[in-house]
């Protein structure tokens, strides 16, 4: 595919849209009904439509039967972790091989035209960014995913929480299958404020942002405060009334979903005509600037409405230039 119909690529080779991001179109007034449903079609395909279908693949024969679950134990933790473990291997590694090892599309459609493998670096574990990665994927942010998983399961079979049936509250849970990537964007905007101020910044979140040209590996390569605040969204389904299923969605959508803003590029090419389109644009413009887009993919205005939206155009570059200024004489004024 030609990149550069759809967008441009500077002298550093580094390539960008030509259109600019924008939130969902329910708040934009006039109401359009064809760019709703076509947005709300893509809200749900491919994405959402397989995390869901990964949560009850999980639940049809990984996750133990409820007894089993009523006592916590290293058996069927370990399970869980196994499964998370190789899923992310797949999933990942499959992305990593196909379009970072083999680049089979070369760096088109690749926002930072490097690649990771090629830039050896200090700040990594062995100098390399995909070994350190990797790493901190299987021996952090994999355990913890875990954990919460197995935390959340066990209140559900033991009724700590009481579950909704499918059979007495299908619309509302419905509803709530729906709402929880929501949930997901709201939960994650909070945390990721959190830690980007100073003292967290620095002894947290920065173990995240030491890959400025994110990869797959990337997606969950975290400090450990930081990787169980994030899989912790899972308990919001402890508080809410809901059920194991959603929660086990909720929690693919964090673990299984981090690699779309981290895929480091905005289509995957799977012919020579079609392409995946990744939804990256937004959280690698924050690995790059890294004060703006805190949020997600727009479902909610998050970004816009606490001043830090950046849509990848010129003017957002300017808008955000105007912002650190301000910051900064704020700062300046302080001290």
């Amino acid at each position: 595919m030609d990149d550069l119909a759809y967008g441009k690529r500077n002298k550093r080779g580094d390539w960008a849209p030509a259109a600019a991001l924008q939130f969902a179109p329910f708040w934009a007034r006039p109401w359009n009904g064809r760019q709703i449903l076509g947005w709300f079609l893509g809200y749900i395909w491919p994405w959402n439509a397989f995390h869901m279908a990964t949560a009850l693949a999980y639940w049809a024969w990984i996750v133990p039967p409820t007894g089993v679950m009523q006592t916590l134990a290293w058996g069927w933790a370990l399970r869980l972790y196994a499964a998370n473990a190789i899923g992310i291997f797949v999933l990942y590694g499959a992305v990593e091989l196909f379009y970072y090892v083999r680049r089979k599309q070369g760096n088109r459609f690749k926002y930072n035209g490097k690649f990771p493998a090629d830039q050896p670096s200090d700040v990594f574990w062995f100098q390399s960014q995909n070994i350190d990665n990797f790493l901190r994927t299987y021996l952090v942010s994999i355990p913890l995913w875990t954990v919460v998983e197995v935390l959340v399961l066990h209140a559900f079979a033991t009724g700590l929480v009481p579950g909704v049936s499918f059979a007495d509250h299908p619309v509302y849970l419905a509803a709530l299958i729906l709402l929880a990537p929501v949930i997901h964007e709201a939960h994650f905007f909070a945390i990721h404020r959190l830690i980007h101020w100073g003292p967290l910044y620095r002894w947290v979140h920065s173990v995240h942002h030491n890959s400025v040209n994110p990869s797959p590996w990337s997606s969950l390569s975290m400090h450990p405060v930081e990787a169980f605040l994030y899989h912790a969204v899972a308990f919001w389904h402890l508080a809410l009334p809901s059920n194991p299923v959603i929660a086990l969605f909720q929690l693919h959508i964090a673990g299984y979903g981090a690699l779309n803003g981290h895929i480091g590029f905005d289509r995957l090419e799977l012919t020579d005509e079609t392409a995946l389109d990744s939804h990256a644009y937004a959280h690698y413009l924050h690995h790059k600037y890294f004060e703006v887009n805190y949020g997600g993919d727009g479902v909610l205005p998050l970004d816009r409405w606490f001043g830090s939206w950046h849509d990848g155009t010129a003017a957002g570059d300017a808008l955000m230039q105007a912002r650190y200024q301000k910051k900064k004489a704020r700062m300046n004024a302080q001290g």
